[in-house]
């Protein structure tokens, strides 16, 4: 009798498309995904960090730490503006790098300021420091780049390094005798050309991050360009818009199944011979849907707020657009999933594995930016990818509502497309 048990749920797990696809396919989905964002068997490497430079200093200390920055493959630097019909690029200044900072194109800028040359390579911090302008919603960033810094200093100008370090020591400890003075003219140009071959005939190759036994050679100051303005700002934002978003996709998937429940009990077919009509019937769904969704997310703003101080009311505007948005094109899925499932179980199985995949790949469950840079082009295929970067640029970025088009664009798209789609599904029903 166990036997015949067993086979009885073995002959149900093979009719069950759904079911095998939970057990074998959505777990080795999970795994490559995850493997291709930390470095697994794929081979995939950490993204670039995009690092703006301003050289203030124009010194060859400067130069120098410029050219082996530009050499590491794990930066992507830039130094001048972009370049626009009938404007030629020029190179960027402070203001103009914090900008990029804040506005999300890249997440650091490095500042060289004036006087590092003669002040910056002492193992004890110069008097003028290297600002890492960041934006903290990327920590990793920051740290990378200070490291490479770092090293950089070492293995780009070693002879300035211990130029400055041997000064360091006549102030404190007494001059060189001659003979001293002269065995150190003959060995630092002897280092410096060391340096340079090895640089160039690295050609960029070593790219390694820890800077933890380099801190100090050149000193740094991190400034937090998102407080700057806003000194309590919360990262919250980010986490709310992420789960929010999710959880969002799972309620409009679930709520949209009724279509099938009324298919089944026949109400369905009642509907449809009065004068509602599919097309009514599907935009009165739709239209339920969305005020459902845009509920979701404003009590979990609000809780947001009260909890964890997150700053609901300032960003009003911008939210109201969003949420709209977001849960317009998330009523649209639950509706084109529901017409195209037989069964609420199918519905339950099949839209577990798309919202989780997509949710994966496109910011809920971890930020894009850890993801190599194919997986986070990836991402803006996915309703998630979109939707989070407005809530972003809403509540982290502080941009004006101008600058929400692109999201907004793309999610009246997705939420067309699906309408339509599901228009079209519909019509099996019509001729039940």
């Amino acid at each position: 009798m166990i036997g015949t048990v067993i086979r009885i749920s073995l002959i149900n797990l093979r009719r069950d498309r759904v079911a095998q696809v939970m057990t074998f396919l959505l777990p080795i989905l999970f795994f490559s995904i995850f493997a291709m964002v930390f470095g697994g068997a794929s081979g995939s490497t950490t993204p670039k960090v995009k690092l703006a430079v301003v050289d203030e200093d124009h010194s060859e200390l400067s130069r120098r730490l410029l050219a082996g920055l530009e050499r590491e493959t794990s930066l992507a630097v830039r130094t001048t503006t972009r370049a626009k019909e009938g404007v030629e690029p020029t190179p960027l200044d402070r203001d103009a790098a914090r900008e990029l900072v804040r506005t999300g194109a890249v997440p650091v800028a490095l500042v060289l300021p004036a006087g590092l040359g003669s002040s910056g390579m002492t193992f004890f911090g110069g008097e003028a420091k290297v600002l890492l302008l960041a934006d903290v919603s990327d920590p990793i960033a920051p740290q990378v780049v200070n490291g490479l810094l770092q090293k950089v200093a070492m293995t780009a100008a070693p002879d300035l390094m211990m130029s400055s370090g041997l000064d360091l020591f006549e102030t404190n400890a007494g001059a060189f005798t001659p003979e001293q003075r002269a065995a150190v003219d003959t060995w630092l140009p002897q280092l410096r050309e060391r340096a340079e071959e090895d640089v160039s005939g690295r050609d960029g190759e070593a790219t390694g991050t820890d800077g933890g036994a380099m801190q100090g050679i050149i000193a740094t100051d991190v400034v937090d360009v998102m407080r700057e303005e806003h000194e309590n700002k919360p990262i919250i934002a980010f986490y709310a818009a992420g789960i929010g978003v999710m959880f969002l996709l799972f309620a409009t998937a679930g709520a949209g199944g009724a279509l099938i429940e009324e298919k089944e009990s026949g109400t369905l077919e009642r509907l449809l011979s009065s004068r509602l009509g599919m097309g009514r019937l599907v935009a009165g769904k739709w239209l339920y849907l969305l005020l459902l969704g845009s509920a979701q997310l404003t009590v979990m703003f609000l809780w947001g707020q009260v909890v964890f101080g997150l700053d609901l009311a300032g960003h009003l505007a911008g939210f109201a657009i969003m949420t709209v948005a977001t849960a317009a094109a998330a009523a649209a899925f639950g509706l084109v999933l529901a017409a195209a499932c037989r069964t609420r179980g199918q519905l339950a199985g099949i839209s577990t594995i798309l919202i989780l995949v997509m949710s994966a790949v496109g910011g809920s469950m971890f930020p894009r930016y850890l993801m190599p840079e194919s997986m986070q082009r990836l991402g803006l295929l996915t309703f998630n990818g979109w939707a989070l970067d407005g809530f972003t640029k809403v509540f982290w970025r502080d941009l004006p509502l101008i600058a929400l088009w692109p999201q907004v664009g793309v999610l009246a798209a997705i939420t067309v497309a699906l309408l339509a789609l599901t228009r079209i599904l519909a019509r099996t029903w019509e001729r039940i």
